[in-house]
């Protein structure tokens, strides 16, 4: 539980140390937070301190009206004259946004002077230097995409062609072991690749052919 120091001379040190360290914290609020702090210190001897990270004066007027207009919105007249007014400025800012636009697209130019119109253009290169900027990140990014699947695919033929090769000699070195090394020996590798599936594909027609006795059993019944 906190309690007041009873000893003056503790008081004092603590208050100093303390007031210190506050303000301290109300600095980095304001700079890290983007905040607008007002702190406003009286000691027992009726010694002032302050901080502001704008001004005093500014953030107590700002702190009166903003306890003012919490008080008015509690009046349901106050309420409607409060949207009201929100709704004019909303309106005020669509119209001002509608006209900065209408001047971008080169439109409505009329009446404007020529600082007005190089800080038009200005705007007009900043935005194209980003577009250009935003269009080259997506086409490097599209061209590393491309190359990376590309060299994959490339890795893939590879590994492709090695099984083709290697199932090549299998077959090369299964028709040595079948048929014996008699009949390989006037044959050069092509040839005898080319016998490899010569002997295969026969093979298959002669699995393919159909008994004889199966279709006489079937022309007898």
């Amino acid at each position: 539980m906190i309690q007041k120091i009873d000893d003056s001379t503790s008081r004092q040190v603590t208050f100093s140390k303390r007031r210190k360290g506050l303000i301290k914290k109300a600095k980095e609020l304001a700079i890290l937070c983007d905040a607008e702090v007002c702190l406003i210190i009286f000691s027992n001897t009726d010694k002032l301190y302050d901080f502001a990270s704008s001004s005093v004066k500014s953030t107590i007027e700002r702190f009166n009206t903003a306890k003012m207009e919490e008080q008015e919105l509690m009046n349901p007249a106050s309420e409607v004259k409060f949207w009201q007014r929100e709704a004019e400025t909303l309106r005020q800012e669509l119209h001002s946004l509608q006209e900065n636009y209408r001047q971008l697209t080169g439109v409505e130019l009329n009446g404007l002077s020529v600082k007005e119109l190089q800080n038009i253009e200005s705007q007009l290169e900043m935005s194209l230097r980003g577009i250009r900027m935003k269009r080259e990140q997506i086409l490097t990014n599209e061209i590393k995409e491309l190359t990376r699947k590309r060299n994959l695919v490339h890795h893939e033929n590879l590994e492709l062609s090695r099984k083709v090769q290697r199932i090549h000699q299998e077959n090369v070195e299964l028709y040595k072991k079948a048929y014996g090394t008699s009949n390989t020996n006037g044959l050069g590798h092509h040839e005898l690749v080319d016998a490899v599936y010569e002997s295969h594909a026969q093979v298959r027609l002669q699995l393919s052919q159909p008994e004889q006795s199966h279709y006489k059993t079937s022309s007898n019944s």
